[in-house]
């Protein structure tokens, strides 16, 4: 995926894990309407840098030194202003609709907004909201009814413990969808934090353990027991940490595929119940599952055998309150942002509940707040030029298939059939999600976010055994990203990153092809990554490649490992090569179809074919040169030390600095358009192609 830093982790199952998006302690809304961003800034660039030897520092230092990170932001970079643009303008809708609603739909996600903004409400109740989930863990008695359990909590108050599960399309057979289990169940960021042994993971584990105690206190434990349920809870979370895999193996698509029956997964974990828990969610039936990660749940249920009820129990207490806490009254609001945003991620200030309640709903109700969205802020025009991209980007991946010099023929054949096969989806769905059976009110927050999540949750379990649907949309129409979906072989661009900093149809090609070109080739290429490369054109796990030519495939993608962990985001703290090194090869496959698709427009006219161009430049840049300027400051950031150590930990993506200057000089024709030397840091003697 092509994306800003997370604000969740999407698991194999297609259910969405993070922190809840609500429960802001500032009321009111924004005290100005935010700018909106400019595609190819002049003022960003720094001339007294040398873009040979740092291209990050000349297109976007004067954007960094100017733009520093607002209090409320972990980070602050060019998605970020676009994204920014765009919340201010659903909030807007919002508003609007929570006074005076137009449309039925209109009442529903204007009712969810007013409920998710009353903070009078939110303090009134405090943590009575919590009362009904409490007293369910309470009535556990025996560690045989545990999984009954489990999905009582899942399946009536949206409370996720130890696993994930959920329908999925077959890896071996796209066109069907099956049940998939994986690890899961802790809190922390990643399993790494749970197990390195140094002084800063030591002291992190010490502060979440601090934090898990005063909530137990504000839910209205003693000091004592409090510290006492956080402990066990992290003795938990640490045995999940430890039995669960390493998320660079998990990229490995044969690593997390073991088609099981319900007997063999009863076998990996015997003291479960699985068909407790199964009947409890009611799913329906099946007799074959795919198992992501058996050696979790062997692990899992040696930890549940070893573990007393009072442990489990408190465990199952930290779940349901982390997960409520952003929706409870200002106490638990602060001290959840306390932890998981100050300290975890080094923001300085609560972001403005607005913010926070408009991005909520949209993430809740986005096909139905994104229908109207688009009719005020999507042109028809705008999804016409995208078409004309993403054909002249297509014609030049083929074009790069078929001249690369490492790949034989015959993979070559394979190649273009599934570039052939990848479906375009632009803007927004062809046909909106029905919400109809979603039940909001305008008094019930937690209640919202509850039934919302069971909302999809059932969405989701009734794809079992149904043909998929191909037209379906895992990203909101205002969202600042986009995707490649490798079982569906498709390609998705929300209406919201068709804009400035990335597409400006007043521009001239060389400017439009380094922002959204880039972004569309790197999205296309994602299909051709060490993962994207596994999927056929039907979007089946199977190796299309010759054995001679996947050996050289890895070898260049090996190549790409070691420059990338070579990049340090913070001291002591490196990329990690080979997490994200579906996102590196997708950089770098990108710009360079780019760059050759806007060749060929370049070509049928001629160096002052394009306004604003006298004697082959404009603003003093030749178009090539514009060309890497755009692409560059899509990826002007600032960001937080604790932020960019998170990011290195759990995030595929680079952070924009190396995927400036990892990219560039990657890329010959870079150096030739700056006039480089070969041995300069931007234009090396050895440098990385896969694609």
């Amino acid at each position: 995926m092509f994306k800003s830093l997370a604000s969740c982790v999407v698991l194999s199952t297609g259910i969405c894990l993070g922190q809840s998006l609500i429960g802001m302690d500032i009321p009111g809304g924004p005290a100005t309407e935010p700018k909106k961003p400019i595609i190819f800034d002049l003022s960003a660039i720094d001339k007294t840098a040398d873009p040979c030897v740092d291209f990050y520092q000349y297109a976007c230092g004067n954007w960094v030194k100017n733009n520093p990170i607002p209090a409320d932001q972990a980070r602050w970079g060019r998605f970020n202003e676009l994204s920014e643009r765009n919340n201010y303008l659903l909030y807007e809708e919002l508003k609007t609709a929570a006074d005076a609603p137009k449309t039925p739909l209109q009442k529903k996600y204007g009712d969810y907004f007013a409920s998710c903004m009353d903070v009078d409400l939110a303090d009134k109740l405090g943590a009575k909201p919590l009362d009904p989930v409490m007293k369910a863990i309470a009535t556990l008695q025996d560690k045989k009814q545990l999984s009954a359990m489990v999905a009582k909590l899942q399946s009536e108050y949206a409370v996720g413990t130890f696993y994930q599960l959920g329908v999925q399309q077959d890896q071996k057979d796209s066109s069907n969808q099956i049940v998939n289990a994986g690890q899961g169940g802790i809190t922390l960021p990643d399993r790494s934090y749970y197990l390195d042994q140094n002084p800063r993971s030591e002291k992190l584990r010490g502060q979440y353990v601090d934090h898990m105690t005063k909530m137990f206190v504000l839910l209205g434990d003693t000091p004592d027991k409090a510290a006492e349920e956080a402990k066990s809870v992290m003795e938990v979370e640490t045995a999940l940490a430890k039995g669960s895999i390493d998320r660079v193996e998990l990229r490995d698509p044969d690593k997390r595929y073991h088609i099981m029956t319900k007997a063999e997964l009863q076998a990996l974990a015997p003291d479960y119940n699985w068909e407790a828990y199964l009947t409890g969610i009611k799913i329906g039936d099946f007799k074959t599952l795919n198992v992501a990660t058996p050696t979790y749940f062997t692990a899992m249920n040696a930890e549940i055998d070893s573990a007393n009820l009072d442990s489990i129990k408190s465990y199952l207490r930290w779940h349901a309150l982390r997960s409520a806490a952003p929706a409870l009254s200002k106490p638990f609001v602060d001290e959840n942002f306390n932890f998981f945003q100050a300290t975890l991620q080094g923001q300085k200030e609560q972001t403005p509940r607005w913010k926070r309640c408009t991005r909520a709903t949209d993430a809740a109700l986005g096909e139905a707040v994104g229908q109207d969205w688009v009719k005020q802020n999507f042109p028809p025009d705008a999804k016409a030029n995208m078409d004309k991209l993403v054909a002249a980007l297509e014609k030049a991946l083929g074009e790069d298939i078929a001249q690369l010099p490492w790949m034989s023929d015959a993979t070559k054949v394979e190649a273009k059939a599934k570039l052939d096969a990848i479906r375009n989806k632009i803007g927004y769905p062809e046909n909106w999600r029905d919400y109809s059976a979603l039940v909001v009110k305008r008094d019930d927050p937690l209640g919202n976010i509850q039934r919302n999540e069971l909302f999809e949750r059932r969405r989701n379990y009734s794809k079992l055994g149904k043909p998929v649907e191909e037209k379906e949309w895992s990203m909101t129409p205002p969202t600042v990203n986009a995707y490649y979906n490798p079982p569906n072989n498709d390609i998705n661009f929300p209406a919201g990153i068709l804009q400035p900093p990335f597409f400006d149809n007043s521009m001239d090609p060389a400017v439009n092809f380094g922002g959204i070109g880039v972004v569309i080739g790197h999205e296309m290429t994602h299909g051709f990554d060490d993962q994207g490369s596994r999927y056929d054109p039907k979007g089946n796990v199977r190796n299309w490649f010759t054995a001679e030519d996947r050996a050289k495939f890895d070898e260049r993608t090996s190549c790409e490992v070691k420059e990338y962990s070579g990049f340090k985001v913070a001291e002591g703290q490196n990329l990690n090569g080979k997490l994200t090194l579906g996102e590196n090869t997708a950089d770098n496959g990108g710009i360079r179809i780019a760059f050759q698709a806007l060749q060929e427009v370049l070509a049928k006219g001629g160096p002052n074919a394009e306004p604003g161009y006298v004697d082959g430049k404009k603003d003093g840049y030749t178009p090539a040169q514009r060309f890497f300027i755009t692409f560059g400051q899509v990826w002007c950031e600032n960001q937080r030390e604790e932020a960019a150590r998170v990011q290195a930990k759990t995030n595929p993506h680079s952070t924009g600095e190396w995927r400036t200057k990892g990219t560039v000089q990657n890329f010959e024709e870079f150096g030739k358009a700056f006039g480089c030397k070969v041995g300069q840091p931007m234009m090396p003697e050895n440098s990385c192609r896969v694609w």
